[in-house]
């Protein structure tokens, strides 16, 4: 098996995705990473290293404006960033892949699943944020930001867990909300596994609820870390997600 770069130029303006892939067997780990990370990160690391030690494909991206692709980090869009998902999956995933996505690349697992994206066989879903910028970001800032976005203002953003301020646009909210998933029962078709951490002060676990509350036709399983924060980046954390991706793929 090799590790291989690839770029994948998207057609609306030229920028240029790029990410690994570590080629094998079937079916294909699709990597989504979460908002502002990039696929160099712990999970996504170990995820590869799993596919390694089993012979399986592992595909793993930078959205735009994240780690090596190109863009600014203020041109993305929710929508945006997912038609960049879709391009990598359909030069790279194959006619089966499992999606395994952490924070809003949980989101993009569920919007690739609701649009029974071919190939698309199973999903795990990691401290999953479907609609935060609607649900949880806007609700969260402060009045004043709050009011500089329904003004159709930039606002600065602080960073966490150590990283720097960023700029979000206005439209950013808007057109995350174009892409809401919560409102109401959905169905995807394919078996769903959610780890969520009950100490996560980003997306509470309710939110994991909910998405379970919403898929009535599908199977699902939750499993409730009790000292989990938003990264499950723990060793124990790591163990349990990659035990999900074993049976996702083995499904």
């Amino acid at each position: 098996m090799s590790d291989r770069p690839i770029s994948i130029t998207m057609p609306d303006d030229g920028r240029v995705i790029r990410g690994r892939v570590l080629d094998g067997a079937g079916p294909t780990i699709v990597w989504l990473g979460g908002f502002r990370s990039d696929m160099t990160g712990a999970k996504a690391e170990a995820v590869t290293a799993w596919g390694h030690q089993h012979g399986r494909k592992v595909v793993r991206f930078d959205y735009s404006g994240h780690g090596s692709s190109d863009g600014a980090f203020e041109d993305g869009r929710i929508g945006r960033w997912f038609a960049e998902a879709k391009a990598v999956i359909a030069a790279e995933a194959g006619s089966d892949f499992v999606a395994v996505g952490s924070s809003m690349g949980g989101w993009m697992a569920l919007l690739l699943a609701r649009e029974h994206v071919a190939g698309l066989s199973g999903a795990v879903l990691i401290a999953p944020a479907p609609d935060f910028t609607d649900k949880l970001f806007y609700p969260a800032l402060p009045p004043e930001a709050r009011a500089r976005v329904d003004a159709g203002e930039t606002i600065e953003v602080p960073g966490e867990y150590g990283s720097p301020a960023y700029r979000l646009a206005a439209d950013f909210f808007r057109d995350g909300a174009r892409h809401n998933l919560l409102d109401a029962p959905f169905r995807l078709g394919v078996p769903v596994i959610i780890i969520q951490g009950m100490a996560d002060r980003s997306v509470p676990y309710a939110h994991a609820q909910r998405i379970v509350d919403r898929l009535v036709d599908d199977d699902v399983v939750l499993t409730l870390v009790k000292d989990g924060d938003h990264r499950l980046a723990r060793p124990s954390d790591i163990a349990l997600i990659l035990d999900a991706v074993g049976r996702v793929t083995e499904e």
